[in-house]
């Protein structure tokens, strides 16, 4: 029961993440190791400057404030 409890803490989190734009980076880990075992992932830190370059428009691109 503790398992299934931590599987939904889990997955809500990542679901939360993903409705304000901030992809599991988890996941992109796992897809890493899957898809291109040949490549070293991004740190935690510049996989999430990038995705947040990416929704937000960064270096010189769209900025609200």
């Amino acid at each position: 029961m503790c398992l299934n409890f931590l599987s939904v803490g889990k997955f809500l989190g990542q679901t939360a993440k993903l409705m304000v734009g901030v992809p599991d980076y988890d996941t992109y880990v796992q897809h890493m190791k899957n898809v291109h075992p040949d490549q070293t992932p991004m740190s935690y830190n510049d996989f999430f400057r990038e995705r947040q370059e990416a929704r937000y428009g960064g270096k010189g691109g769209f900025k609200c404030c």
